[in-house]
């Protein structure tokens, strides 16, 4: 196995491969190619300026990832894919520790790269006037949380943690909050399987600030309560069908509030559909298993900000 961008046949297997189409590959190796070389000369610069190195760049064993838009291809690859290192450095012709190595050095070249064309979501408002600011004339906004799986930690209470009632099977979540257009618009800290999502939501945006006023607010039946939780009169949620009771033993919903809950359904869809973009990305599919610091944070936020680039209509984004 040996993959090189010469051997790609045409854009059904480049996207395949990377989730791109080649020629937004392309136009992303460019700016990438730009970060790239802007953080070596720094970083060389301080390491002759600090005395630990005097040999120019250039120098030394040549990397397996000669050019730019090889190294692009080497990260998107194994977000798409999610190998192992040994299978990917099988198809890059390097060591295991080598691939794991490249990897995480050239992953904050793509962070900074697509938070430089304005596609990485946010992660955290400070307060209400960050976020107000973040929107700018967006007046809707779409809730949801999106469950992934991970590995069983060894660690009792770790693992008791990560349990998820609902997935049965260990896993992480995040809140993601989307636009009308499918652009993702934030992707909130990672919690254990067993935080509940409306418990995520209060701890991120305390209901005692004003996060909803003058905003459209549209959620699931996991959010049940944020009506009287939180400000502002645009908040909405499905109706649940009432409890069985003794006085009503077939508890069925009006067709006014079935109109309303389908109403609402055709809308608060879209941030399904996002979540289902950048999980396109199968290092998002399956069991995640890296175990570096922050790194199960910023791997999804990578694969929104990916997903944020290749939409039609990115009416926040400054890309192309």
């Amino acid at each position: 196995m040996n993959i090189q961008l010469s051997g790609i046949r045409d854009d059904r297997q480049f996207r395949a491969l990377t989730g791109l189409s080649k020629a937004l590959f392309g136009k992303l190796a460019q700016i990438f190619g730009e970060v790239y070389e802007e953080i070596q000369e720094k970083a060389y610069e301080e390491s002759v300026k600090s005395g630990e190195r005097k040999r120019k760049r250039g120098g030394g064993r040549k990397s397996k990832l000669a050019t730019v838009p090889e190294k692009l291809l080497f990260l998107l690859y194994y977000m798409k894919n999610y190998p192992t290192f040994d299978v990917l450095a099988a198809g890059f012709g390097m060591s295991c520790s080598k691939a794991c190595e490249n990897f995480h050095s050239l992953l904050p070249v793509l962070k900074e790269t697509l938070s430089r064309i304005g596609a990485v979501p946010h992660s955290r408002f400070e307060n209400v006037e960050d976020m107000r600011k973040a929107l700018g004339e967006i007046d809707q906004i779409i809730i949801d949380v999106t469950e992934r799986a991970h590995r069983r930690p060894a660690d009792n209470e770790k693992q008791v943690s990560m349990y998820s009632g609902k997935k049965k099977r260990h896993t992480v979540k995040n809140t993601v909050i989307s636009a009308a257009d499918k652009v993702i618009l934030s992707v909130g800290q990672t919690f254990t399987g067993h935080n509940h999502d409306y418990a995520m939501l209060k701890e991120e945006f305390p209901p005692d600030e004003p996060w909803s006023e003058n905003i459209n607010v549209l959620a699931d039946l996991g959010y049940q309560g944020i009506q009287s939780d939180y400000e502002g009169d645009r908040i909405e949620i499905p109706s649940k069908k009432p409890r069985k009771s003794k006085a009503d033993p077939k508890p069925v919903l009006s067709e006014e509030k079935k109109s309303e809950n389908r109403a609402i359904s055709r809308v608060r869809i879209i941030v399904e559909n996002a979540i289902g973009g950048m999980k396109r990305y199968n290092i998002l599919n399956h069991p995640f298993r890296n175990r570096r610091d922050n790194f199960v944070d910023d791997i999804i936020a990578l694969c929104a900000g990916l997903w944020n680039m290749i939409l039609p209509n990115k009416t926040e984004l400054n890309f192309i």
